[in-house]
């Protein structure tokens, strides 16, 4: 094989750019957009952008009057990349491509590799230095890679920077000043990571950051990038990790952004069928095309890379894999075996997951999948897309059906809360309560219980129980952990006055309690993804609603009743593992927590009494609507 001539013009080198263009580069962020570079002993910014079908690229700004015809970038012999040094241009400049089209048309664009941007409704990208910082977070980093995320705990606390507080209408809190009050509450609460909601640019707000324009770029709406590394430091210096949800599917269709970039479809296929998704309004990526898998690659380990974000969920993997999702009739296009699968799709998130856990072993990749496709948490050597993690649709839509019904329609229905252990095991699963479940109509955790305001407490608690002992790392969406009653509303601040209440006041405390159960109860996490860790002690009691089972840690075991009923059940004998004494580790019933248990932490001496085929057995009282978790 001819070893590749080294060409380096303004920084670039035809090494970079062959692998830009074959799907294989990595890191193309330290290259391509605006950099500031010293040329011949000057100082500037160097400029490069991928427009293969321009007939000319110029950069445009306020240090030329915004002038195509004063800084014409030239191309990279056949590469489709324009480059151009502009000597004594500075950080903080703002600046756009002018594009001509063949047709001769002329376009003006943010730059696809901009580090940062201008607040909506600007639409200018801005130069910025976002490879310098000096972390301070080595003491996380060493403790992450030495801690393997399928036998740790995983208890992620789900956020939208806009509207956890804010200080008005559209008066957001930057991230460092998330960083001073979000971080010790999440810290406080006893969450091990933070995932945020979409943060890379985006023009319209009630999209949460899910349809994008600069996926590099951090948005100015909560300050600036260096803000944004303040905040994942923080986290980091509070044994908090950062997960990101990262949108890889589609972008937006706004003038200034990737769709039509040079003129032509680029970066979505030129088949309106792939390219449309019509329900979101928004263009998918074609990963077909080489040069966006090297783009969208490189952007993941950007924000590993970059702001030392910890994982990444992944969102609508079933979109992305399935041709047919969501389309009419007229878009539906088929792959070259006759089948609705997205073939290049695949190869992508298989591409993807490879590139991450190569450079970041202990990264979470969380797949937001609602299909039933297999081994999506299977490496892909064996066959799998390569996530370690996938959300569990299944269990999340049962189980809260579940819960909405009136109690004493739960007989006929026991079913929806005990068929997701036929296959907990079949993947590493998250347990999501998300912000999906609580807008758009669907009402709160709070609201969606049944019965009296009092009750709909005390099965909240229970379910939240039930939620954090059922095999799978766990998600709660900011405001869950209080009993947010009012659904969530993504332009005012969570309702943060309710805790002025008992009611709300004491919900908290029991979900830092179990929060702080959940950490402190290797059996509750140890053997998530086994089926060694899970066993049933009475799986049948659809009459009384009543659920009981065994979760098995490396070295210890734990107990779980729960009682989805409205009636009490006095002298409730259930079989245990093994003699001994049995320590409730907590009562969602206890009177701490607005329950009516005045002694919530007693413990249980086991009797020679078989029950459940087991020779051992305990004897509790079951209030309505009560969790309990036990451990020996």
């Amino acid at each position: 094989m001819q070893r590749m001539t080294l060409s380096i013009k303004d920084g670039l080198t035809e090494e970079e750019l062959y692998l830009f263009n074959t799907g294989s580069s990595y890191h193309s962020y330290r290259f391509m957009g605006a950099h500031l570079k010293k040329q011949d002993g000057v100082e500037g910014v160097r400029f490069a952008v991928w427009a293969p079908h321009a007939a000319s690229v110029s950069v445009v700004g306020d240090f030329n009057g915004w002038n195509g015809g004063e800084h014409v970038m030239s191309p990279f012999g056949n590469t489709g990349v324009h480059h151009l040094f502009i000597p004594h241009l500075r950080e903080g400049e703002l600046y756009k491509y002018e594009l001509r089209t063949r047709k001769g048309e002329t376009l003006v664009k943010s730059d696809p590799y901009a580090f940062y941007s201008e607040r909506r409704p600007g639409t200018a990208s801005i130069v910025a230095d976002v490879l310098d910082y000096d972390w301070d977070d080595g003491v996380w980093q060493e403790h992450k890679a030495s801690s393997p995320p399928y036998s740790s705990p995983l208890l992620i606390y789900e956020v939208h920077a806009g509207s956890w507080k804010i200080k008005g209408k559209e008066y957001f809190y930057t991230y460092e000043e998330l960083a001073a009050e979000l971080v010790p509450y999440a810290a406080e609460m006893g969450y091990t990571h933070i995932e945020l909601m979409p943060l890379a640019e985006h023009p319209l707000d009630q999209s949460w950051g899910y349809q994008i324009t600069g996926f590099y770029s951090p948005t100015s709406r909560y300050g600036t990038p260096r803000q944004l590394k303040k905040l994942v430091e923080s986290c980091h210096r509070h044994n908090i990790g950062v997960i990101l949800d990262w949108v890889p599917g589609h972008f937006c269709k706004d003038s200034h952004g990737l769709r039509l970039f040079d003129g032509e479809p680029l970066f979505e296929s030129k088949v309106p069928g792939l390219a449309e998704l019509p329900l979101w309004g928004t263009t998918a990526f074609d990963f077909s095309i080489l040069e966006v898998v090297s783009f969208l690659i490189s952007n993941a380990v950007f924000w590993m890379d970059v702001y030392h974000i910890d994982g990444l969920r992944v969102d609508a993997v079933a979109n992305m894999l399935n041709l047919h999702m969501d389309k009419p009739q007229h878009l539906l296009t088929y792959n070259k075996l006759g089948g609705k699968e997205n073939m290049d799709a695949l190869a992508f998130l298989k591409k993807l997951n490879e590139t991450v856990f190569h450079y970041y072993p202990n990264t979470l990749m969380l797949a937001e999948d609602s299909s039933a496709w297999p081994a999506v948490t299977s490496p892909t050597y064996l066959g799998g897309l390569g996530f370690n993690f996938k959300w569990n649709m299944g269990w999340m839509n049962d189980s809260l059906r579940y819960m909405e019904l009136e109690p004493d329609q739960r007989p006929h229905h026991h079913h929806l809360i005990t068929f997701s252990l036929c296959y907990a095991f079949s993947e590493n699963y998250v347990l999501p309560l998300s912000h999906d479940e609580v807008v758009h109509g669907k009402r709160s955790l709070l609201n969606k219980m049944p019965g009296t305001y009092e009750e709909k407490f005390h099965q909240l608690r229970l379910f939240y129980g039930y939620w954090i002992s059922h095999p799978g790392k766990k998600l709660l969406f900011m405001g869950g952990e209080w009993g947010q009653f009012d659904e969530w509303k993504d332009g005012d601040q969570l309702d943060w006055m309710v805790l002025q209440y008992k009611s709300h006041t004491s919900m908290r405390e029991y979900v830092s309690a179990l929060n702080s159960a959940y950490r402190n109860t290797p059996s509750l996490w140890e053997r998530d993804a086994e089926p060694e860790g899970f066993e049933w002690v009475d799986v049948h009691n659809a009459e009384h609603a009543i659920i009981s089972f065994i979760r098995r840690g490396l070295s210890s075991s734990s107990l779980v009743v729960a009682n989805f009923s409205r009636r009490a059940c006095t002298n409730y004998r259930v079989g245990v593992p093994e003699t001994g004494i049995y320590r409730t580790v907590l009562n969602s019933d206890d009177s701490v927590f607005g329950g009516c248990c005045e002694d919530g932490l007693e413990s249980f001496v086991s009797e020679d009494i078989p029950w459940h085929g087991r020779d051992q057995s305990i004897c509790l009282n079951l209030p309505p609507f009560t969790f309990i978790l036990l451990t020996i």
